[in-house]
């Protein structure tokens, strides 16, 4: 097969990695284009200047540089227009326009969509008022979860499991402001139990196509504890899930929110992310997101046989019936390292030292806040710095293959979390030092 194809992906984590390793695969990919990208995708992709949410310096450059294919990692760019601005010009794109990508951008929006269209979520209610919200907390009883309603970096989530916890989620998001005008309206529901699961699926408008499953892990520490985080490892497939119950995510939930966007009128192409919870009544939708999870697409990607090009391809056609996805039998798991601090206050430019360009022998080292200093070093430019990921035969072989590979790498004060995949027992909390990831 000839490589004619240009491509663009928009983006710089390590979402946006393991999508330019995935597109640098196919044989039909030519020249592969990263904005703004990181010092590891610089090693396979050209990477171009320009910030994500530039949406006419970038669509200048696709044009210029006639660009076949523009793929969106992150999901501010989708919830600015990004899609819009692309289409309206007649350059090719991957990704929901602004308003199929409200499903994330509001949350209000998604659990009133999900009421109108039956789709099993929590019992909720919304509030654009603190006064109203805080009255709401103090007549209700148990667990619950508030929302700021717009994009937070995957940090808007607060759990409370009590009323004093609640109350100060309220002041924290719509008094205090910390997320911003993301605060400025809230979801507050009744907080599920069971196991989480993360569905993403290919969309094209009348049907969705399920990746395998994974599992991320959003908590900073051991056991769930701590603050929320934009994911901090994953594993796929879940190795817990059961065939009927990817049947009734896609039944359910997936298939019955494609079709209710096309009826409202807002038809849904891109990568549709169902945060699930798998509760004793059934799967029920924690959230939406409207792009490639981040970091699950790092696990799920190595594990993809089909052609991320002829999938793409044929959800913009509108046949997604006609492009079946193939898969590795094995499994693959990861786990991040973060800045020190991480999700609150870090200090960027700190030493990378290590194996940190693998990806060969099954491990798979993607760089997400990355960056080169004045002397050609590799040093750390964001939260989360490196998603460490490996595929084995087993699920325990790749957990056990990740955190070896993690032992290669060394950055002054990282964290990581010790118990990703290892559902048997509670490891220790890693201890952070200042000699490396780990010692």
């Amino acid at each position: 097969m000839t490589k004619t194809l240009n491509v663009l992906v928009i983006g710089s984590g390590g979402r946006e990695h393991a999508l330019c390793w995935a597109l640098r695969r196919s044989p039909q990919v030519h020249q592969l284009y990263c904005a703004p990208g990181n010092a590891g995708i610089a090693e396979i992709a050209a990477l171009v200047d320009l910030p994500d949410h530039d949406t006419r310096g970038l669509a200048d450059f696709a044009r210029r540089e006639r660009v076949d294919l523009t793929l969106v990692g992150p999901e501010r760019p989708l919830a600015d227009g990004i899609v819009d601005g692309f289409q309206r010009e007649k350059l090719r794109i991957f990704g929901p326009t602004a308003a199929a990508a409200q499903l994330e951008s509001s949350k209000v929006f998604a659990k009133e969509f999900m009421r109108r269209h039956s789709i099993p979520t929590a019992s909720f209610r919304t509030f654009d008022r603190s006064d109203d919200a805080l009255r709401f907390v103090a007549q209700s009883t148990g667990p619950m979860v508030v929302k700021a309603d717009g994009l937070a970096a995957g940090k808007g989530v607060i759990i409370c499991p009590n009323l004093d916890e609640a109350q100060a989620a309220v002041n924290k998001i719509m008094v205090e402001r910390v997320f911003g005008t993301a605060g400025e309206r809230i979801v507050i529901e009744r907080m599920l139990v069971g196991e989480e699961l993360s569905v993403m699926a290919f969309a094209d408008g009348e049907r969705a196509v399920p990746l395998l499953p994974a599992r991320d892990y959003k908590r900073a520490y051991d056991g769930d504890n701590g603050p929320n985080t934009g994911g901090m490892g994953a594993y796929a497939p879940a190795k817990d899930r059961e065939d009927d119950v990817l049947e009734e995510v896609v039944d359910h939930i997936l298939t019955p929110t494609v079709r209710g966007m096309k009826a409202e009128g807002m038809p849904f192409v891109g990568i549709l992310y169902a945060g699930v919870m798998l509760t004793d009544s059934g799967p029920r939708v924690l959230e939406f997101n409207c792009r490639f999870g981040d970091p699950e697409t790092q696990a799920v990607l190595p594990l993809l046989k089909t052609d991320l090009i002829d999938v793409i391809g044929a959800a913009l056609a509108g046949q997604l019936d006609m492009e079946p996805l193939s898969w590795l039998d094995e499994f693959c798991a990861g786990v991040i390292l973060a800045a020190r601090g991480y999700p609150g206050r870090y200090e960027g430019g700190v030493l990378i030292e290590g194996d940190t360009q693998t990806f060969n022998s099954g491990i798979f080292c993607f760089h997400a806040g990355t960056t080169r200093d004045s002397a050609q070093r590799l040093v750390s430019s964001g939260g989360r710095i490196l998603g460490v990921f490996a595929r084995a035969a087993t699920h325990e072989g790749a957990v056990a293959a990740s955190y070896a590979a993690v032992e290669r790498i060394s950055i002054k004060g990282a964290q990581y979390r010790t118990d990703i995949g290892l559902r048997t027992r509670q490891a220790p909390r890693p201890r952070r030092t200042e000699t490396g990831a780990r010692r």
